[in-house]
């Protein structure tokens, strides 16, 4: 799936639009770690997102900067990243979980990236994001690694 998201010229709707990402992003991990069986999976993924709170709790610092609305929780995109989880668990096991995990991690490095390059994002927050995008990239990566040994 092809996003957006990252590429508005506003702000504030730019910071509204990841701090929903982050909401789906959270709950797709939180469905990932209960239904791997994997002990050590779920303790990397578990890692992973408490990488998404954080992105959480900068994007809504960064909110209260800007002016965004916080949203409290995720959009209708959070069916789609969770139910490619419990789709994948049941055809599959561990190695299909972390497969369609990866495959949400790209559409968040492509958020994150369009974020990175948008010339409407101040210099002084660059960082938050291109924080985010490595963070985004470390886990599809071990994500991809652990798929495939799984």
């Amino acid at each position: 799936m092809v996003t957006t998201i990252g590429t508005s010229s506003d702000m504030a709707k730019l910071v509204e639009n990841f701090i929903l990402l982050e909401h789906d992003a959270i709950a797709a991990y939180e469905t990932t770690i209960e239904r791997l069986e994997n002990a050590a999976h779920k303790a990397k993924v578990e890692e992973f997102r408490q990488d998404h709170l954080r992105h959480l709790s900068d994007l809504t610092a960064l909110a209260g900067r800007v002016g965004a609305k916080v949203p409290g929780e995720g959009d209708m995109k959070e069916l789609l990243t969770t139910g490619k989880i419990k789709l994948a668990d049941m055809v599959g096991g561990d190695g299909a979980i972390l497969k369609a995990m990866a495959t949400n991690e790209i559409d968040t490095i492509s958020a994150y990236q369009h974020a990175v390059d948008n010339a409407a994002v101040p210099a002084a927050d660059k960082d938050l994001f291109q924080r985010g995008l490595a963070d985004e990239r470390r886990h599809k990566d071990w994500m991809d690694q652990a798929a495939r040994a799984a």
